[in-house]
């Protein structure tokens, strides 16, 4: 079966696991898609066992046929982070943008090194033998919050303004800086040079900012194209021209495809939708990207969960897992706190905000594409064949799951009394206010 017809077939049972909870379930979608998935990649393995039917070798071919790391980092995520830009409102961004870029740039380097020392000891305390450079490289690829994870799920319940503003656009943000992070240590781990503090320099500014720069030409171009025209079916074309050829283009050109659709995205959600759409395509622009993004992120959550057939657990396996996701929270939770006492001499914030600051910092398909793209043989465990591409990958499989189902689906009591908290220290403050001013 060729791979159009395996992502067709995907696409339709992603559908209706939505569907299904439309009418029965009534989970986030998203949610709902990755455990739906999970629950049958389990039955196709207990079946298979158990000799009931066997469909376990035909699931991996299929899965295997799909390569995970070329559909989601060349593929569908420029159209998801375009997406996610367009839903960004630039005066909040801009009240918010100290915070963004202290989380997105200083908390992804300290949650790094904390976890990656931390998975060393530990790892060392248990007799798993995993050298301090691969668990670093765990914690480059695990601590960029996933942008598509965070807007599928956290966006939707309407969190108080500034709390939305500060998980929406670091995780927009942080791919830039976390793949410099990531492709240092990888360089480091598997490459023939050592990569030097002019390397590194180098590769940072070509890529983000580059990134930011091709972003920001990008929009403009788009903007006046569709500026040009009053053609309701055009214009919202015009738009898909962002996430393809300019997602493309700038894989060419080797800048941050990433960070060039937020830019772009900003531009035209912020810019282009007030004075370039004609009244038509302003008022069903985001109509035409929420299904756009619906529909990819059904397919891709569907793939995260079916992604379990890919995995032979070992013993070994289990210990890493349960020892990553307390890990990984710990270090959000200190990534995040940190950067907060100095926020807090300048402002006043929402109580909630570091508990949903480190909930909410979901993990998603970007970290598993990462993970897939380690090279395997290079043994760990050499007698049960366990090398540190399966460690690091079930690892991210175990973190990126919990997050999404576990996190993802406990999430809306903290903002529900976060938004409480907010209309109370509103109160307060218009109570105050008249004896200010008298």
């Amino acid at each position: 079966m060729s791979v159009y017809y395996t992502l067709c077939f995907l696409s339709a049972a992603a559908m209706l696991i939505a569907f299904f909870n439309s009418k029965i379930g009534k989970m986030q979608t998203t949610i709902a898609i990755t455990a739906g998935s999970m629950l049958l990649s389990l039955l196709i393995l207990v079946a298979g066992q158990n000799n009931w039917f066997n469909l376990t070798q035909i699931a991996r071919q299929t899965m295997t046929s799909i390569n995970f790391e070329d559909f989601l980092l060349k593929g569908i995520l420029g159209f998801l982070l375009f997406a996610g830009g367009l839903g960004i409102k630039l005066p909040n961004l801009k009240d918010q943008k100290w915070e963004i870029a202290v989380l997105a740039l200083g908390a992804t380097i300290f949650s790094t090194f904390f976890i990656g020392f931390g998975l060393y000891w530990l790892c060392q305390l248990v007799g798993i033998n995993l050298q301090l450079v691969y668990c670093m490289l765990f914690g480059a690829l695990i601590s960029p919050t996933d942008p598509i994870a965070v807007l599928a799920i956290v966006k939707k319940l309407n969190a108080p303004k500034r709390i939305s503003t500060q998980i929406e656009g670091e995780s927009l943000f942080n791919d830039g800086f976390g793949l410099v992070i990531f492709v240092t240590i990888f360089t480091i781990a598997f490459g023939s040079q050592a990569p030097t503090i002019g390397s590194v320099a180098g590769l940072f500014i070509h890529e983000a900012i580059g990134g930011i720069i091709y972003g920001f030409v990008l929009g403009l171009i788009f903007h006046y194209l569709i500026s040009a025209t009053n053609d309701h079916s055009m214009e919202l074309l015009l738009t898909i021209g962002v996430p393809t050829a300019g997602f493309v283009f700038a894989d060419i050109i080797h800048v941050s495809g990433p960070l060039a659709m937020v830019v772009s995205g900003i531009m035209i959600g912020n810019w282009t939708r007030f004075i370039g759409f004609s009244k038509e395509s302003e008022e069903h622009l985001d109509h035409f990207w929420e299904l756009v993004d619906e529909f990819l992120n059904g397919v891709l959550f569907l793939l995260i969960g079916m992604s379990m057939l890919l995995f032979k657990f070992h013993e070994e396996d289990w210990i890493v897992m349960a020892i990553a996701i307390p890990l990984v929270l710990l270090g959000r939770y200190t990534s995040v706190a940190v950067p907060y006492i100095g926020f807090k001499r300048y402002r006043t914030y929402n109580p909630w905000s570091i508990r949903i600051l480190t909930w909410g910092g979901l993990r998603g398909g970007l970290a598993l594409a990462m993970a897939l793209s380690i090279p395997s043989g290079i043994m760990v465990i050499p007698d049960k064949l366990i090398d540190v591409k399966e460690l690091i990958l079930v690892m991210t499989y175990a973190v990126v799951v919990f997050s999404i189902l576990i996190q993802g689906s406990t999430i809306t009591p903290m903002i529900e009394k976060a938004k409480m908290e907010e209309k109370n220290m509103a109160s307060n403050t218009e109570e105050e206010t008249p004896e200010n001013a008298r």
